[in-house]
């Protein structure tokens, strides 16, 4: 493993995990960025980040700024650093800040890009039907998500995998392969092929609404891609009843629940708003007998 100094930008649970990843094989960085502790949960107290923890738990020193100004930037400045790690940090950072490190910055994303640049790869993939996917770890770049890779991995999406399970299998993945990659001295990478390229979005909690007469597979891969947020959902007399639980099965001749094509999107629990989770069959009961 090279002895690099180097600075770790990340704020979510990904972050925290994949520095979890790094503290096995005692590779820690000098210094962890993250965003500024924020309000959360019904009391709306303060709380640390993930990354922000994992500083906290492990002695390392910590900078949550609110902007990446010419102070933040002088402040990295001070000391000589040899590389940046930036995983899911949630700011765009300036390209100056990247340019500090005398390796630059690098960047996983957790798709195979040039697909998927943008803030939500993994939910995309699953909402598209995508078969496969993976991790690269990518120069970074001022432009979004364009630089030169440096190491890929490409894996399977499971037939019925949400982005949750599918997510943590690519954090562990991202994490190995960023081993890999520090074990050996920095090649330049390959650049990416731009005419290749899509984006995704940032997810909204609108974005869970779905219409249940619309096509199966498409709502199942909506249920699959929104799992954790901000799940899928349809209001019923102004109330917003959550789906927790679903699959897709093949039609049968006698099938009268919204069938389309070869498949049926079948709920299975629901959690309508201001109650507890219940079977849909109960559901059904209990708004037939309305």
């Amino acid at each position: 493993m090279q002895k690099l100094n180097f600075i770790f930008f990340g704020t979510p649970d990904v972050a925290s995990d994949t520095l979890e990843i790094l503290k096995k094989i005692e590779f820690l960085p000098m210094l962890i960025v993250t965003s500024p502790d924020a309000k959360s949960g019904r009391g709306l107290h303060m709380q640390t980040s993930p990354a922000g923890l994992f500083a906290e738990e492990n002695n390392i020193p910590c900078l949550k700024p609110e902007k990446l100004d010419a102070e933040f930037a002088n402040q990295l400045k001070f000391k000589k650093y040899d590389l940046s790690i930036i995983v899911a940090y949630g700011k765009i950072i300036p390209e100056n800040i990247l340019k500090i490190p005398k390796l630059g910055s690098i960047n996983i994303h957790y798709s195979l890009l040039p697909k998927y640049r943008g803030a939500s790869p993994v939910e995309s993939a699953i909402l598209n039907g995508e078969t496969e996917t993976g991790v690269a770890i990518q120069q970074m770049e001022f432009k979004l998500d364009s630089g030169n890779i440096l190491a890929m991995e490409k894996v399977q999406i499971g037939k019925n995998e949400t982005a949750p399970a599918l997510r943590t299998r690519l954090i562990k993945i991202g994490g190995e392969l960023l081993v890999k990659l520090l074990q050996s001295p920095f090649k330049d990478g390959e650049k990416q092929d731009e005419s290749q390229t899509t984006f995704c979005k940032k997810i909204k909690k609108e974005d869970g609404l779905i219409n249940l007469n619309d096509d199966p597979i498409k709502n199942y891969n909506k249920f699959r891609a929104y799992a954790s947020w901000p799940r899928t959902f349809f209001f019923q007399n102004n109330k917003r009843i959550i789906i927790t639980d679903a699959d897709l099965i093949p039609a049968r001749p006698d099938d009268t629940c919204r069938a389309g094509g070869d498949s049926v999107f079948v709920i299975k629990k629901v959690l309508p708003e201001g109650r507890k989770e219940i079977k849909w069959e109960e559901f059904l009961k209990i708004n037939t007998s309305k």
